[in-house]
């Protein structure tokens, strides 16, 4: 008798497929033969020594050129005459991930607009606005998997300052709920930063203490208020979903 599976029910191209097995009779010098087949095509195929105590291993990158076809995968492990066993899984072609530069003209009117330039990397940025009453600023994205947005912030349009004149932290939420951020450069004119977001996302909103000259600054105190909302929106959202 013998027994076969693998690691996982589904994989990614490039992802490590490990297949084993154990055999319940030992027969001297004969290999275990592993075959791989897609909608009856031999995908893979390899001849594994059986350890002492009857077990086998191997692995198998998935990729290459035999494996073009998403769909069902059968591994088919055979050991001496007619003992035979399968196991099946999935397997799925890797998104190209592609990385897109661009500058994005936001419009703060009446007072004009501004240039942000953004790196984003598996979605697409469909909107920049601001929002001059929570000194922030909102991209719009249509997210197609999880990824990333970096901001170049021209610290003349959109900035975060304490009362002192130093810098302070940026406060970032996805859809209403506050997440981190990672901050690259920051200079005399910019501050880059870098913002992961998942599948399914839209809304980033940045929110600093200025936003454009025309609309002033904010002090401490209101960021502060600003903090404890975010806060409680968060708050709010996450028992939300542990009552659902």
């Amino acid at each position: 008798m013998i027994s076969v599976n693998v690691s996982n029910n589904s994989f990614e191209e490039g992802e490590t497929i490990v297949i084993s097995g154990k055999v319940s009779t030992i027969i001297l010098e004969t290999p275990v033969t592993i075959q791989i087949f897609n909608e009856g095509n031999l995908i893979e195929i390899a001849q594994i020594v059986v350890a002492q105590d009857g077990s086998f291993t191997h692995t198998i990158i998935a990729q290459g050129p035999q494996w073009q076809n998403e769909g069902d995968y059968t591994v088919r492990a055979t050991y001496g005459e007619g003992n035979t066993a399968e196991a099946n899984f999935e397997f799925f072609k890797q998104l190209a991930i592609i990385d897109t530069s661009d500058f994005f003209e936001v419009d703060a009117s009446p007072y004009g607009t501004f240039d942000v330039e953004y790196i984003i990397r598996g979605s697409t940025v469909k909107d920049m606005l601001v929002d001059p009453e929570i000194f922030a600023l909102i991209v719009i994205i249509e997210s197609t998997g999880d990824g990333s947005l970096t901001l170049d912030l021209p610290r003349e349009s959109i900035d975060a300052k304490k009362s002192d004149g130093s810098d302070d932290i940026f406060i970032i939420t996805i859809d209403d709920m506050e997440v981190s951020y990672e901050e690259l450069i920051t200079n005399e004119k910019t501050r880059t930063i870098t913002i992961q977001f998942e599948e399914g996302d839209s809304d980033i909103i940045v929110i600093g203490t200025q936003i454009i000259p025309e609309f002033g600054t904010i002090a401490s105190l209101i960021l502060a208020v600003s903090i404890i909302s975010v806060i409680i929106l968060s708050t709010k959202k996450k028992m939300q979903i542990g009552f659902n």
